[in-house]
């Protein structure tokens, strides 16, 4: 029994046929087996029998293939890409909401009227090149955004291959993390205290700030897992008193400021063991604070959850002027990280700080000493190979 003829490979089609439609007016058609394995005939007219078939070629070769997907190489860059990362539910809406903020501020006034098919790896270089000299930290969030946004694209086969994947690597020139000496902690509490006792128009500000400063060195929490932290988190009546890091705070457009119940990450879900001074500034806040509806440990006057951008707005007022401006939040953490590196190592340090790897923390949190450990009586073995080295060392000690 024969087989019958094989079919025709995808994305190619058979004889083009042409025909006179009337005066002037050419139709020209053909049958593409598209990449979906169906035969479907394709028309294009023009005033010539060439004209005609030379449209109908261009047609042919910027076809997609029908399909129910709304992403194709005709699709306008951007359309779309927010709503499936909604419609995901993976991504936080924090992280959409930035990315909607490059997208609209960044992106389509450069590349919004082009198509996907017309989107290419020398003109996405050139413009992230481009982008260096205003910002590199806004060079890599376009960058993480094309990114993000073309692979959507080639995941639904409108493109075959991401354009920004061959664009040149960012270079950021790295800086050396830096935590705070004893004495610069000298400084911030007394700017701290200059702070809350100044005068200035409206209620008497409270002693918050100081406290949520002591409970970051107390945990390396980050700040918004301080703000997170809720009255049944801490258990300040345990044989060693603790304290359970699981929620962050986060705000967002239409939304608002709430708890969500999940940190950044499954590893910075932990407990951690609170010192003497932590329990003891707690115990105070525990019994002199008002309740309030949400249980919160930092609550606004007002018994809801603090933002983290009205606590990093207090802090710079606090530091103006003080030889702090470069002092963050995230140096409380840095600050952390150094010293438990120090004292035990970084492994305990990343456990402390909710890293889900060490080399994390000893790149971007452990400071550097400013100068080696004293290892001089170590290195002193490597002499005894050297009979002459031993004798001077001799004289010297007898001397």
């Amino acid at each position: 029994m024969g087989r019958g003829r094989p079919p025709t490979s995808l994305g190619t089609w058979g004889t083009i046929r042409t025909t006179r439609v009337r005066e002037g007016v050419y139709r020209a058609r053909t049958r593409i087996r598209d990449k979906d394995g169906v035969a479907r005939e394709v028309t294009a007219t023009g005033t010539t029998v060439a004209a005609a078939e030379r449209a109908l070629r261009e047609k042919l070769v910027d076809r997609a293939t029908p399909t129910q997907q709304a992403i194709t190489a005709a699709t306008t860059i951007a359309t779309l890409w927010l709503k499936y990362l909604r419609d995901e539910g993976r991504i936080e809406g924090t992280t959409i909401n930035e990315y909607e903020r490059v997208l609209t501020k960044v992106v389509i006034p450069e590349f919004g009227g082009l198509r996907l098919r017309e989107v290419t790896t020398s003109r996405l270089d050139l413009f992230l090149v481009r982008l260096r000299a205003t910002s590199i930290s806004r060079q890599r969030k376009t960058k993480v955004v094309l990114g993000a946004m073309l692979g959507l694209a080639v995941r639904h086969d409108a493109l075959a291959v991401n354009p920004v994947q061959q664009t040149s690597r960012i270079h950021r020139e790295r800086s050396e993390p830096r935590s705070l000496s004893l004495e610069d902690l000298s400084a911030v509490r007394k700017a701290l205290g200059a702070w809350t006792a100044e005068r200035r128009p409206g209620p008497k500000a409270s002693g918050d700030m100081a406290d949520i400063i002591d409970l970051m060195l107390a945990t390396g929490a980050r700040i918004g897992e301080i703000l997170a932290l809720r009255w049944e988190d801490i258990a300040l009546d345990a044989l060693r008193p603790n304290l359970t890091i699981n929620g962050t705070i986060k705000t967002e457009p239409g939304k608002g400021t709430y708890r969500k119940a999940r940190p950044k990450s499954d590893s910075s879900v932990r407990t951690v063991a609170l010192p003497d001074f932590a329990i003891i500034m707690l115990k105070r806040r525990r019994t002199a604070s008002p309740v309030n509806p949400i249980d919160a440990v930092f609550s606004t006057r007002n018994g809801t959850w603090q933002q983290v951008n009205n606590v990093e707005r207090r802090w710079r007022q606090i530091r103006q002027d003080t030889g702090l401006d470069w002092v963050t939040p995230h140096t409380f953490r840095k600050t952390v990280a150094t010293l438990i590196s120090e004292r035990v190592n970084a492994e305990t340090a990343a456990h402390q700080l909710g890293h889900s790897s060490p080399a994390i923390t000893r790149e971007f949190y452990i400071s550097k000493p400013a100068i080696a450990a004293d290892v001089a009586r170590i290195l002193e073995e490597l002499a005894r190979a050297n009979p002459a080295a031993t004798a001077n060392t001799s004289r010297i000690s007898r001397e």
